[in-house]
């Protein structure tokens, strides 16, 4: 069977933390920025963990894990 590949977008991405997890940057962040909120677009900033509903899915993405 031949190795599996790792998804391109995915690994450009995300990324994985010491601990295991999986950190994301945040969406909506990338124009028609005028028209929102400014404590809405620095909410948006830096990253978060991927929740615990969709990491299944990214590890597949990332071939990590069983």
């Amino acid at each position: 069977m031949p190795k599996m590949k790792t998804h391109s977008r995915a690994k450009k991405t995300f990324s994985i933390t010491g601990s295991g997890k999986v950190k994301r940057f945040k969406a909506f962040k990338s124009h028609l920025l005028t028209k929102k909120a400014t404590s809405r677009k620095r909410n948006l900033r830096g990253s978060t963990i991927v929740h615990k509903t969709n990491l299944g899915m990214v590890k597949r993405l990332l071939c990590i894990g069983g």
